[in-house]
């Protein structure tokens, strides 16, 4: 389930790309698979062995185009161990929100950006998160949790301010926000309730088979519930 549009955000073979705060991987095994040089970077070693290993697998299925080259790095958003533009494209999904200095940290995603590359920012759309953040304080009051909500303007401001240039906002995953709501709602541990855990196969079903109703439904609810907000900006 992919948050960033790749090709809005300009990317080719080639390109070397860094996914800054990477988690599970999402966004980083869709740029190995489009043949680009990926550097999948997170904090947590753990969730960076599996990313590890799904590139090694991938590598094994003939996944992936020949020049193609991944790999992970382990560290510091807020120093990020690269050299001044190294990077021809950066993905930064549903990260900032969880980092306390959200400046230095785009000061570091422009750092590392050449000039003329692209970057694309997602993070939690204000009306959902805040609906969430008014159903549970568990949602959003744990370590490494969300410490703040985002309006467009203000992210916008900041990473113009970084020295980046605003190329265009989308919103994604409307179909998820109901899901959140509920979880808040029923609390958010409570795995076992009947709301959330029927929601969430509908889910699974929806981005299994990928049917047009909802897949229509999704596009036409995302400009009003669309649980993430994604920037896509330059650097001069």
């Amino acid at each position: 389930m992919l948050t960033v549009d790749f090709d809005r955000l300009g990317v080719q073979a080639g390109d070397r790309v860094l996914d800054m705060g990477c988690g599970a991987g999402r966004h980083a095994f869709e740029l190995y698979r489009r043949g680009t040089d990926v550097i999948a970077f997170d904090q947590d070693a753990d969730e960076l062995a599996g990313v590890s290993d799904m590139f090694a697998a991938m590598r094994a299925a003939d996944e992936v185009p020949d020049g193609a080259e991944a790999d992970v790095k382990q560290g510091d958003a807020l120093q990020l161990p690269f050299a001044d533009g190294e990077f021809d494209r950066v993905v930064a999904a549903e990260v900032l929100e969880h980092i306390p200095d959200d400046e230095a940290a785009i000061a570091e995603l422009v750092r590392v950006l050449r000039p003329g590359g692209t970057i694309a920012v997602t993070v939690p759309r204000w009306l959902p998160e805040k609906i969430c953040w008014a159903l549970s304080g568990e949602y959003h009051e744990v370590e490494g949790g969300h410490v703040r909500i985002y309006t467009g303007d203000e992210l916008v401001e900041k990473l113009e301010r970084a020295g980046l240039r605003f190329a265009g906002k989308d919103h994604a995953h409307a179909l998820h926000s109901p899901y959140w709501w509920l979880k808040c709602a029923v609390g958010v541990e409570n795995s076992g309730h009947v709301l959330p855990k029927t929601y969430h196969r509908l889910l699974v079903w929806d981005i299994m088979k990928r049917p047009w109703l909802t897949r229509t439904a999704e596009r036409l609810l995302n400009p009003v519930i669309g649980k993430s907000m994604v920037l896509y900006l330059s650097k001069p």
